[in-house]
């Protein structure tokens, strides 16, 4: 991003910084002194990595970027110059090259991120189902270990209401603080809705009040899901997937913004920072655009990158399968923390070591899921699954097109988009793996029986201006 594009928004947010102090309960009128510093972060080795789990002082700073998928970033190969930052971020840190949703739809994906199991075990797959309070949550394993824990979120899927509220000390949607005409002449529907500047403005005052206390900040992003962007990160074109393309430029220079922040507040070197998406984003592929219908790979590949509280010189890339289910067993390893035993995800530490180190990976390549009720919005229609089950280039999708089952096999290292099926001559291979889903979809839920809760329309409607059909028949 240019140096014009920072200095067109550092005084939107500065001043912000006036009128955004929800998030704070210590102050400290010391914290900071306004000015933005270079990022001072050291080098750091594989050694390095392995200690940090010895350490009291680190800090969580997680940052969701809804509907973000992977090959629309320079670091996972696309050709635009979407992000800069976050491809510097990669460039020093840890990337995951082949990362898994568990869902095409955010709160079953989110349900499954935080709890580290599967959609259909969750129990979280319908627009009314909740994630119960019997469900040990990052936050909450985050909170015992002494962690402050802060959750901003703009995504009504994750709303306290739905359950994703627990073990965070505080958790609210920002304050909207008013739209630049920059943003609105792109954008003019979302006049009174807000945007990402919001979470950065609240992020960065959070950070200027801390004190020594351990902290965890989730930042649930959506600017990326609503197209958002101004005439600056406008750099490639007009149809729908450059606007898309837009707004991922321009979310990438709000998330500079709040690390060069954080680095200015002295929380360069003992914080972990992970980027991640709940989910994709369809461009009509085959046949169908946006996201929340199908598990395809264009909807369920997402990107997965750990800044760590040093530089390494050389960035490590993993390309061993990840999973959503696997983010929070890495981030307790590197903690050296214990979270929940009885889930679905393993830590990724033996696999970002092993690429340290130069080594085979510890076990062969993970075999991952992704699941979606396809009848997720419909108050009365019975469950319609759609499942994916990953496994090492193979790809096996099951689907329905009203009631009639659609099934495809596509193999990655001949077809990497994964547009042309192998159902018809691979059967051996589609046998084992629909098998191998319909055995996974037999499973009892986690969590004992679903829990729900009823919807009003106000609500239902916040969630239908944001792009989702839901509550009908």
């Amino acid at each position: 991003m240019s140096n014009s594009t920072l200095d067109k928004r550092w005084p939107w947010l500065v001043a912000a910084l006036a009128i955004i102090g929800l998030y704070v309960v210590t102050m400290d009128p010391d914290a900071g002194d306004g000015n933005s510093v270079a990022n001072p972060r050291q080098l750091g080795s594989i050694d390095d990595i392995s200690a940090l789990a010895e350490r009291e002082d680190l800090n969580v700073l997680f940052i969701l970027i809804d509907t973000l998928r992977s090959d629309h970033l320079g670091s996972y190969g696309y050709e635009r110059d979407t992000s800069p930052f976050l491809d510097e971020l990669a460039e020093n840190g840890i990337l995951f090259k082949r990362h898994l949703s568990q869902s095409s739809w955010t709160k079953a994906s989110m349900a499954s991120m935080w709890t580290g199991i599967n959609p259909w075990r969750t129990g979280v797959t319908s627009f009314d189902h909740i994630v119960p309070e019997s469900a040990e949550m990052p936050a909450e394993t985050l909170k015992d270990a002494g962690y402050r824990t802060v959750g901003i979120w703009r995504n009504g899927w994750v709303a306290p209401t739905f359950g994703f509220e627990q073990g965070f000390d505080v958790y609210n949607r920002p304050r909207p603080l008013g739209l630049r005409r920059e943003v609105l002449a792109k954008k003019p529907t979302l006049k009174g809705g807000g945007n990402d500047e919001d979470i950065a403005a609240s992020m960065i005052e959070f950070l200027r009040v801390q004190n020594d206390e351990k902290w965890f900040l989730y930042l649930h992003m959506m600017d990326v899901h609503e197209y958002t962007y101004d005439d600056i990160s406008a750099l490639f074109g007009s149809e729908y997937m450059d606007i898309y393309d837009n707004s991922i430029r321009w979310v990438d220079g709000t998330i500079r913004i709040m690390f060069e922040h954080l680095i200015d507040q002295g929380f360069g070197d003992n914080t972990i920072v992970v980027v991640t998406s709940d989910h994709g984003e369809a461009f009509n592929e085959r046949g169908f655009e946006g996201h929340g219908r199908r598990v395809y790979k264009e909807t369920t590949e997402v990107p997965l990158i750990v800044s760590l509280p040093f530089k390494l010189e050389q960035r490590l890339v993993v390309e061993t399968r990840s999973r959503g289910i696997d983010v929070w067993p890495t981030v307790f390893e590197l903690l050296g923390l214990s979270g929940p035993e009885e889930i679905d995800g393993r830590s990724l530490i033996p696999d970002v070591m092993a690429v340290g180190r130069g080594e085979a990976p510890p076990e062969a390549d993970r075999i991952g899921y992704s699941h979606l009720n396809q009848n997720w919005g419909r108050r009365e229609a019975e469950p319609q699954q759609t499942v994916a089950v990953s496994d090492g280039p193979l790809r096996y999708v099951r689907s329905f097109i009203g009631s009639q089952k659609i099934e495809d096999l596509f193999d990655a290292s001949t077809d990497d988009a994964e547009l042309q099926t192998l159902t018809a001559t691979e059967t051996e291979t589609l046998d084992r793996l629909r098998a191998l889903i319909d055995g996974r979809l037999e499973q009892n839920l986690a969590f004992g029986e679903h829990e729900t809760r009823e919807i009003g329309e106000l609500e239902l409607n916040q969630l239908r201006a944001i792009g989702y059909d839901v509550g009908g028949k």
